[in-house]
């Protein structure tokens, strides 16, 4: 019998994330630390925009590219940022974040064409370039430079067959935030290069302790070469509506309309609306960001109180990315021993690259009860919190 699976789907696996994820459900009373997703509900305001668009008729196609008022709602988000685009041809809205990354990767990568991402780095980066027939290439950033991206080692990593820069702040899964000067100085290596920049920037409204968002498409050198990919899931609770956008150069804007109209058509009409509202009036996302800084503090504090563990702070997002070696454990090691013996669900930092390896990564989209529940059980189960 020939080989029923394509190439190209025999060689797809499972993330780290969602294995940890199914692995737990075996544990009914596990402490989840693992899966990006806000534990908050979506705020009513939103819930009832979708109402009024379902009651209005938002129940057929829209066009590929998105609803136009959608599309005016992402441009005038941007706009805060210093980021301009024409929301008629420059934006389109998506199946989340996710749709919006893979149908960029689509129409921007060739086969063997070498793509450059942080490692550590959101695993679904590298999985995404291969099925787009590229080739990930890992920067490496170190917790001695607080996980920062490094022009040198980014720029040594460049050949002739780099066409693309993957950026990601604030960061999953380290909570770095890229500084302005430092958005500047990877934006003349792309520049230099004539590499384009795909810019994930889905966390941008997680930022804590006085730390600033800033975008690399609002460098005027760097517009006609930086797509934005940005989505409702992180910053307003809505990882089921699964609604995200991207913004960028016309013509790369309109390729990954014609892929969305031969993938899944358009997004959801109603999602697409409640975007819209989501996007012009922030409802609860002051709120959230405080709950989050104080979950991080509650968090930071009780790792490093752990002997053989050891947390930077994270600037961003609502990750953090402890440093485990002193547990003398492997990050998969401590992962899954903590699960069967604790029934704490968290994600081995190898899972997002070889550098990650020695960390784990924990989220804080939970309850404080949860959290400090969840470290008494870490506590219990560490190594050197034994021989203390």
């Amino acid at each position: 019998m020939k080989q029923r699976l394509s190439k190209r789907a025999a060689e797809m696996t499972q993330g780290g994330i969602r294995a940890f994820f199914d692995k737990a459900a075996q544990y009914p009373d596990a402490i989840h630390l693992g899966i990006g997703e806000p534990d908050f509900p979506t705020p009513p305001e939103i819930i009832e925009a979708a109402e009024r668009a379902l009651r209005d008729g938002y129940t057929h196609y829209t066009p590929n590219a998105g609803l136009p008022e959608a599309r005016e709602a992402a441009a005038d988000y941007l706009a805060r940022y210093g980021v301009r685009r024409d929301p008629a041809e420059e934006i389109i809205i998506t199946c989340g974040g996710m749709g919006a990354v893979f149908a960029a990767l689509q129409c921007l990568v060739d086969p063997g064409s070498e793509v450059l991402i942080q490692d550590p780095q959101w695993v679904n980066y590298a999985a995404q370039i291969r099925l787009a027939g590229g080739v990930p290439v890992r920067v490496p950033v170190y917790e001695e430079r607080d996980f920062r991206l490094q022009p040198e080692e980014l720029e040594r990593r460049i050949t002739d067959r780099t066409k693309l820069l993957i950026l990601n702040s604030p960061n999953n899964p380290t909570g770095m935030v890229l500084t302005e000067e430092e958005l500047a100085a990877i934006g003349s290596i792309a520049c230099r290069h004539d590499l384009l920049v795909l810019s994930d920037e889905v966390y941008c409204e997680l930022l804590y302790g006085g730390a600033r968002f800033h975008s690399i498409g609002a460098i005027p050198e760097m517009a006609e070469r930086t797509v934005i990919v940005n989505s409702t899931s992180k910053t307003f609770a809505m990882t089921g509506w699964r609604v995200g956008f991207a913004a960028g150069p016309r013509e790369i804007i309109r390729k990954m309309t014609v892929l969305q109209e031969n993938m899944v058509s358009c997004a959801p009409a109603a999602g697409q609306a409640a975007a819209a509202y989501a996007f012009r009036h922030m409802p609860n996302v002051r709120q959230m960001r405080a709950v989050y800084e104080a979950r991080r503090d509650l968090l930071l504090e009780g790792l490093n109180a752990i002997p053989g563990i050891a947390c930077r702070r994270p600037d961003g997002a609502f990750y953090a990315f402890p440093n485990i070696r002193g547990t003398g454990l492997t990050s998969l090691e401590f992962c899954e021993r903590l699960l069967e013996q604790q029934h704490v669900v968290v994600i081995p930092g190898s899972s997002f690259g070889s550098c990650g390896e020695g960390y784990v990564r924990l989220a804080y989209a939970n309850s404080e009860e949860a959290l400090r529940q969840a470290l008494q059980r870490i506590r219990r189960f560490s190594p050197c919190a034994a021989k203390s």
